[in-house]
């Protein structure tokens, strides 16, 4: 009689790169990056799960990026750039940042902004690099309109293309767009230059993780920003008016968290165009990605059923409707171009049978959070939540929480005493061991990946949360390890677990 052979689970690390601890003020893809996948390796972990990668703008949030084909340029670890003869030593060796955990994006880029145009100028003095050379020629289909809009967006301090921009480069009249790259050449190519080093540097990281059996779990936001590159070269395929102001803003409506909902800003698709294209933008998005990441997440997955529209003229995203989107077809031609689909449907929020069944008839895993699970219904503990760990079906990817939630030891904090109660009885636990109980409770969950993010490791709290959604400062997406030097403990605990509930495969 044959044995039977139990489904494959694994465990994963949340760490967003720019999280990692460097120098210079922010994460890197340099020594630190690698030194993370070794500790990933020797904790028995294979997945890393990151955030959005590109290029970030106002309130520096990667689900507000300025390309989602591009590279966000204060990742390029500078040490790096010198050890290949970009830079010199001297520089390098400067840090005027201090030691504390939070990234100041203002300081970053001041600091890293002029090197990594010294370290550019460098590169392109060499006429024979046939790595640059065949990077810029693989990627101009994205490379060249971002390479400009930098610039632009430089040349206009920071202003919003659709609002300050002379019409015609905000209509991108052919003539004119030809001559600003004849114009801007030089500073083009410095763009295009530090694009470059962020592939490679970003490659090398990638492959590392690889070569250690770690996969890299990608993730996109649905909707661009409309302050971005992808709108500006792309405005056919949203909802825009003639002169390019956006007609509606994508967003969520009320809910037990929001009175008003929540009106995110971005333009939102015209998917008949799309149709009409065959998706092919969206081809281009998810080949990229995967050329980045070995399976990608797509935030706000429920919106490729349908999403919530806001007329543009509205301040809250209370007056909104729900807009019809083409989610099977879109994934049905996704089918056509790749023989694997790696994704995950970001499935939180309002969930209905239409969303849930493009997630199942596609089989796509969805998300559990644990923190969500521990509700009330008529005055009881609520067993039947679909997010406690004794309801998690295989095909789904339980968390202890996201990016956007509090750290589970802040949460655990917060609640009131009759809710730690049921939590400490479902866990069996003591305050003081609540996060390593609900650790090891989704590690033996039978989802068929648990992703725990680092900050649950190390049992911090609410002040190394990442981000607060509906909120902007400095305190949203700025945290970072001070160090990578974790306990033994910790890990040998860590490791023992995930081998003992068969999540090493």
């Amino acid at each position: 009689m044959d044995s039977m052979k139990s489904e494959e689970r694994n465990c994963g690390v949340l760490l967003h790169p720019t999280s990692l601890p460097s120098k210079h003020g922010i994460g890197s893809l340099g020594e630190s990056a690698f030194e993370f996948i070794d500790l990933l390796k020797d904790m028995k972990i294979t997945l890393w799960q990151i955030l959005p990668l590109g290029p970030t703008g106002y309130g520096d949030s990667p689900y507000a990026s300025r390309s989602t084909f591009a590279g966000n340029e204060l990742l390029i670890d500078l040490n790096e750039l010198a050890y290949e003869g970009y830079l010199e030593l001297t520089d390098v060796l400067k840090d005027p940042f201090n030691t504390e955990d939070r990234i100041d994006y203002n300081l970053v880029r001041a600091f890293k902004e002029p090197l990594l145009r010294k370290a550019a100028i460098a590169l392109l003095r060499e006429n024979d690099n046939k790595e640059y050379k065949q990077f810029i020629k693989d990627n101009a289909y994205w490379l060249d309109d971002y390479a400009l809009y930098t610039v632009l967006v430089e040349e206009y301090n920071d202003s919003r293309w659709f609002v300050a921009w002379p019409e015609k480069i905000k209509k991108r009249d052919s003539k004119t767009i030809s001559e600003l790259h004849k114009k801007y050449k030089e500073r083009i190519e410095i763009a295009k230059a530090i694009q470059y080093f962020f592939f490679a540097q970003w490659h090398k990281v990638k492959d590392y993780a690889n070569e250690n059996g770690i996969q890299i779990i990608g993730d996109i936001p649905i909707f661009v920003a409309g302050d971005s590159v992808d709108a500006w070269a792309n405005v056919e395929l949203l909802k825009m008016d003639e002169d390019y102001h956006q007609l509606f803003s994508a967003g969520v409506p009320p809910d037990a968290f929001s009175d008003e909902g929540q009106l995110w800003g971005n333009p939102v698709y015209d998917w008949n165009k799309h149709e009409e294209t065959e998706f092919n933008w969206w081809v281009k998005r998810i080949r990229a990605t995967l050329d980045m990441c070995d399976i990608v997440r797509i935030d706000h997955f429920r919106g490729l059923e349908a999403y919530w529209e806001v007329p543009s003229s509205e301040k809250t995203a209370l007056n909104g409707k729900w807009v019809k989107a083409p989610g099977q077809k879109l994934l049905n031609q996704l089918k056509k171009e790749f023989s694997s689909l790696p994704l995950i449907a970001e499935d939180l929020g309002v969930i209905t049978d239409e969303v849930e069944a493009l997630r199942d008839n596609n089989n796509l895993p969805g998300m559990k959070i644990l923190q969500f699970a521990f509700g009330f219904k008529e005055g009881k503990f609520d067993s039947t939540n679909a997010y406690l760990p004794h309801h998690c079906s295989y095909n789904s990817v339980v968390y202890s929480g996201t990016h956007d939630n509090d750290t589970t030891r802040g949460w655990f904090d917060k609640l009131s005493e009759g809710e730690k109660d049921i939590v400490r009885r479902y866990l069996e636990s003591s305050n003081e061991e609540v996060v390593w109980k609900l650790i090891r409770t989704m590690l033996f969950s039978n989802s068929k990946w648990a992703i725990i993010p680092m900050q649950d490791i190390l049992e911090l709290d609410t002040n190394s949360r990442m981000n607060t959604p509906s909120t902007c400062g400095s305190s949203n997406w700025s945290w970072r390890l001070s160090s990578l030097d974790i306990e033994e403990w910790r890990k040998e605990r860590l490791s023992y677990t995930i081998e003992m509930c068969d999540r090493i495969r």
